[in-house]
């Protein structure tokens, strides 16, 4: 045998080994959070809150969503709205929202002042400005929650020291094949790295369906005014809080997300957004990610192994591991029924999402509401519509 060849076969069968490791890591972090959270009493601790909503445009699922916000068990809280323009088709969803629930407090604002290329930071620097009070909640327009959702989220604030507290995210899915293959995705791998950074080295950024944070927090780090030209405005709040000292939690309480019906262009490109946008902020931990591919390292494994019986090994430990890491991190953990009942595209996904990591590397362009942007130094700048 060539003395080359053998090197480059047991050096490539002990890399493989690394993404079962951090399999194995992961269910170990999902379990060490989800017991200790769960086990935890609330504090007696239920300040007037600002729910914050920068919205634009409506889903499948947006009266039912906005709704979820106005049966809250909490005592004291204001609703927010936040829209482009009085024309925008949320407008009326969020009116008869206001008939329906006239005993909560809820406006709605807009035309905010452009203060940077992320038109949502725009709306939330207003939102801010016009909130009455000091602990605020913000989330997406697509984001629906339960009745314990501002109660669950604001016991994060008790501690004085907590300057951002952020939550998973569960699905809610059209019937589409797309749509599911990136719910199934975000529930069985992405938050599975959220929880191993939470165990390894403290949580210092925050995950963007709903965010938690202070006016004061947030003059620390000169407000939402310091991130308005910046695409991952969650990452960037989070850690930016935490460079200024304080501290960033992940909240035991999941929300849901809409998953609208699309297209495999529109999956592509949402997932390739997703993908620069982590080179472009982290990229160190970017190029990590090679070794949280088990599908496409097993599949090399098993292509340079001595033996039948190697080769079966690794594919066979790639589906145990990792299947048992989305069971524990996306259904015991997080409670995503889509996962549940579209499991078997965990291996799908995993083959595309590695395509996904590799065009990660391709460009500095990505499409975010329409429009295309260059980034230079994790600034957006709006680039030409007909590049790619």
């Amino acid at each position: 045998m060539n003395i080359h060849f053998a090197i480059w076969r047991w050096a490539i069968l002990l890399l493989a080994l690394a993404p079962l490791g951090y399999y194995v890591t992961a269910i170990i972090a999902a379990i060490r959070f989800f017991w200790r959270e769960r086990a935890k009493q609330l504090p007696s601790f239920t300040p007037p809150i600002s729910l914050l909503k920068p919205v634009r445009g409506v889903d499948f699922g947006s009266y039912e969503n906005f709704a979820s916000f106005c049966v809250q068990d909490y005592p004291e809280y204001e609703i927010l709205f936040c829209v482009n323009e009085m024309s925008d088709t949320a407008v009326p969803v969020i009116q008869n929202i206001m008939k329906d629930f006239p005993e909560r407090r809820i406006r709605i604002l807009s035309n905010a002042p452009q203060i940077g290329a992320n038109r949502k930071i725009s709306n939330l620097a207003l939102l801010t400005r016009e909130a009455n009070y000091e602990i605020l909640l913000q989330t997406d327009g697509d984001v629906r929650v339960g009745p314990n959702y501002i109660r669950e989220l604001v016991a994060c604030f008790a501690d004085p020291a907590v300057g951002v507290a952020s939550c998973f995210y569960r699905a809610i899915a059209q019937n589409s094949f797309w749509a599911e293959l990136e719910a199934v995705g975000t529930a069985s791998d992405f938050f599975a790295g959220a929880l191993v950074a939470e165990w390894k080295e403290g949580i210092t950024f925050a995950l963007g369906a709903s965010v938690g944070t202070t006016k004061s927090w947030l003059a620390k780090i000169d407000g939402y005014e310091a991130i308005a030209n910046l695409l991952a405005d969650d990452y960037e709040l989070g850690n930016r809080v935490h460079h200024a000292g304080g501290k960033v939690l992940l909240c035991r309480e999941p929300v849901w997300t809409m998953y609208p019906a699309q297209g495999a262009k529109g999956f592509w490109d949402h997932q390739v957004r997703w993908a620069r946008t982590v080179r472009l902020c982290r990229p160190a931990s970017f190029i990590g990610l090679l070794f949280t591919h088990g599908l496409a390292w097993s599949l090399l494994a098993a292509a340079v192994a001595p033996s039948a019986w190697l080769a079966v090994a690794y594919l066979l430990a790639y589906l145990v591991l990792r299947f048992l890491m989305a069971w524990v991190v996306g259904i015991w953990g997080v409670n995503d029924d889509v996962l549940r009942r579209r499991f078997w595209l965990i291996p799908v996904r995993d083959l595309l999402n590695f395509a996904v990591w590799l065009a990660g590397f391709a460009s500095n362009r990505v499409m975010w509401g329409g429009l295309e942007y260059v980034m230079k130094d994790g600034k957006m700048m709006q680039g030409s519509p007909s590049k790619r």
